[in-house]
């Protein structure tokens, strides 16, 4: 998808357009992958995504807090949720929602927690909004929108209902 303005953005669309990828993509294997959220915003989308595309299989939800490489940087949330993978990964294609994929750790730690769980046949990632900017070399294998912002910005998405997309200027010498 071309990169877009934050005006133009309409999260439902997006969405759907990412359901309509993951379709094509997987096409008579979609019943069979397993849809996990990374807490918070992903598993916002991710209960859209698996309500669109009536996955037979119960959502997962990762919480990447205690896998986070900065942990020592930014703490702990006071509200850190534990994860839950009701099913076996083992051999089992993964789809990994996330709001926004930025630097690619949030990523990184969410596929190191999947693979204490198990060793998946594949991970197919999935963003709202690729920032363009990964540290890591992590992409987006389904992506609803492009967004290249200037650094002391953000985005946050807030929800559950009705999700909506924001800026926010950030303090650039904290972590994101």
């Amino acid at each position: 998808m071309e990169d877009t303005t934050l005006e133009q953005i309409n999260v439902d669309e997006l969405i759907n357009n990412m359901q309509q990828q993951l379709r094509e993509q997987l096409g008579e294997r979609l019943n069979s992958a397993k849809i996990v959220g990374i807490h918070t915003g992903g598993t916002w989308i991710a209960e859209q995504i698996h309500r669109q595309l009536d996955n037979p299989h119960p959502l997962g939800e990762l919480n990447i807090s205690f896998y986070r490489d900065d942990f020592t940087q930014i703490g702990l949330h006071p509200q850190v949720a534990p994860s839950n993978l009701p099913y076996e990964v083992d051999g089992e294609t993964i789809i990994l929602i996330d709001d926004v994929l930025f630097t690619g750790r949030t990523i990184r730690a969410a596929l190191n927690e999947i693979f204490d769980y198990g060793r998946p046949a594949r991970v197919i990632l999935a963003v709202l909004v690729d920032r363009k900017a990964h540290e890591l070399p992590i992409q987006a294998d389904i992506t609803g929108t492009s967004l290249q912002l200037q650094p002391h910005e953000q985005i946050k998405l807030d929800g559950p209902k009705p999700l909506q997309l924001f800026i926010e200027e950030r303090d650039i010498r904290k972590p994101n």
